[in-house]
């Protein structure tokens, strides 16, 4: 039985990851800022057998982090999916900015994932997975202008992730970055390209099958290589 944990667990892609891994019989550690609020978990949790637990998270929050990641017990963890994001300031202003929210982007989407991955590091042994969800828009070769803060932080995770890879090669933890698909979330929107349960799938299938030679890489949720 595979034990993942998935931050950002209450919707979305998240959401839809926690569906699937239960239904595979896997463990599922869930990762929530709001548990209370979170009830499509809690009907989950209520027919997964004791395979689904839910914690409380914030990963924007060290001390909530820390303690999310001690309230799990010490469990050894083969995947940790860094899921959890926001979208920012949508649109960008180009003459001014709101830099409370740049700080709050950063803390959640840079130092987040790195805090998440801190406080589970002593629980991955070699073979684990840390899955970090990034997007088509930190890459060079995006076509577009616009959302600042957002393209910013996820330039700035998939360097960085791609710096953790290599710290933690010796160690054999495997670190990816995937782009989950334009999906069709809250964030996403309705017009977008594919369903969650279609990214999902297709992020498990790269979980399962994500080598260390190709730590750090940047890779679609279809397998495709992203450009970078």
């Amino acid at each position: 039985m595979t034990t993942v944990a998935i931050t950002g667990a209450g919707r979305g892609i998240g959401l839809e990851l926690v569906r699937q891994h239960v239904d595979a019989g896997d463990r599922v550690i869930a990762l929530v800022r709001n548990p209370e609020k979170a009830r499509e978990l809690a009907d989950l949790a209520a027919t997964a057998d004791g395979r689904l637990t839910i914690h409380r998270l914030d990963v924007a929050d060290d001390a909530s982090v820390k303690a999310g990641a001690a309230e799990t017990a010490g469990e050894a963890v083969d995947v940790l999916y860094n899921v959890a994001g926001v979208s920012g300031p949508v649109p960008a202003e180009l003459e001014s900015a709101d830099w409370a929210e740049w700080d709050d982007v950063f803390r959640i989407m840079v130092q987040g994932p790195l805090r998440v991955l801190q406080a589970f590091l002593p629980r991955l042994g070699a073979g684990s997975k840390v899955i970090n969800f990034s997007s088509q828009l930190a890459a060079s070769t995006w076509p577009y202008g616009g959302y600042y803060s957002y393209v910013a932080v996820k330039a700035g995770l998939n360097r960085l992730m791609r710096s953790v890879a290599i710290d933690l090669k010796d160690r054999g933890v495997i670190v990816g970055l995937v782009h989950p698909g334009w999906v069709q979330t809250d964030m996403g929107g309705e017009a977008a390209d594919i369903t969650p349960v279609e990214s999902a799938e297709g992020i498990r299938k790269l979980a399962r099958e994500w080598t260390l030679e190709r730590s750090g890489d940047f890779l679609k949720w279809n397998g495709e290589t992203h450009p970078w």
